[in-house]
């Protein structure tokens, strides 16, 4: 599977996840926490198989939680569209 091909997957499987959280009622700032959690969770377990994994891994490694909650509110926003 191609690089772009990956990345566009993982979007729609993050987007589809975020709809979910939406339609059960959760807020905005739920959703944002529980994607800092699985952030944290994929850069301490998950090896990135693109570029675009990488370079959101290296970004979260080298961020604070506070830097670390805007990164996960706009990738949240970004699968959001």
């Amino acid at each position: 599977m191609g690089t772009q091909k990956d990345w566009n997957n993982l979007k729609t499987t993050l987007g589809k996840a975020v709809d979910i959280g939406e339609t059960v009622g959760m807020s905005d700032k739920t959703i944002t926490n529980i994607a800092e959690r699985v952030g944290t969770f994929l850069s301490n377990n998950v090896n990135p198989s693109t570029e675009e994994e990488r370079i959101l891994k290296e970004l979260w490694d080298v961020s604070n939680d506070s830097e670390r909650q805007v990164l996960a509110g706009l990738v949240v926003k970004m699968v959001d569209k």
